[in-house]
């Protein structure tokens, strides 16, 4: 079945528009003017991908990513918040919640389904030689299952956060320049450095005493290190 994504933005003509470009690119297209219509829709279905605004009528963005990431028929739904802030506070708070791209208005509707795109690949972890990696005695990672467990308790990771774990975990004491991830976890050039110390500090967090094993090279970037 072709993949659903889903559009919630106050502007018809965005969605409209967006609508006829993901069709075109053989995907599914449901857009929703309001949160309350949004929500209601999610009671019964579960999208492949949310395009998010996050000034609405009668809700707030950031508010709804929160909802979506604590809910767990949703928490590994991907999300690309689409917005006209487009104040690096608002994007840092974006990706801190759990967004995994951030879209300023305005915007190319081809550039954002090339995005769409990358999301749900990156979301599509190719097939490991082998399916757990362990490292430090606490941390697990299950690669064909999309996993994380800290002392075999299951940690909720979006689908980038799992990319850059999993990246730096394969090869562990290998440091990565925040240049190389971003080129293994995003297509687009332009993405800023600072998007992966976002990532990694919510990956961290939510590690808790896991988070340890992810190392600072000062200057450098980052790895992983029992």
């Amino acid at each position: 079945m072709k993949e659903l994504i889903v559009i919630v933005d106050d502007e018809p003509e965005i969605i409209k528009v967006l609508t006829h470009n993901l069709e075109k690119e053989k995907f599914r297209a449901r857009g929703f003017l309001k949160t309350t219509d949004f929500l209601e829709f999610l009671e019964k279905n579960v999208p492949d991908l949310v395009i998010l605004d996050l000034m609405l009528p009668d809700g707030d963005g950031f508010e709804l990513c929160k909802y979506m990431r604590s809910e767990e028929r949703f928490k590994h739904v991907p999300i690309i918040m689409l917005t006209a802030r487009g104040d690096e506070t608002d994007r840092v708070l974006g990706l801190e919640l759990g967004a995994d791209d951030y879209v300023v208005k305005p915007f190319s509707p081809r550039e954002l389904v090339a995005r769409v795109k990358a999301v749900l690949r990156r979301r599509k972890v190719p097939e490991p030689e082998k399916d757990f990696l362990e490292i430090g005695g606490i941390l697990k990672i299950d690669l064909t299952g999309y996993k994380i467990y800290v002392k075999e308790k299951e940690i909720n990771l979006t689908p980038t956060e799992f990319k850059i774990l999993s990246l730096l975990a394969r090869r562990r004491g290998w440091v990565f320049t925040r240049r190389q991830i971003l080129e293994a976890i995003y297509e687009e050039k332009f993405v800023i450095d600072r998007t992966v110390d976002v990532h990694i500090k919510n990956i961290r967090e939510k590690l808790g005493p896991a988070g340890e094993l992810i190392k600072n090279v000062r200057g450098v970037g980052y790895k992983i290190e029992e």
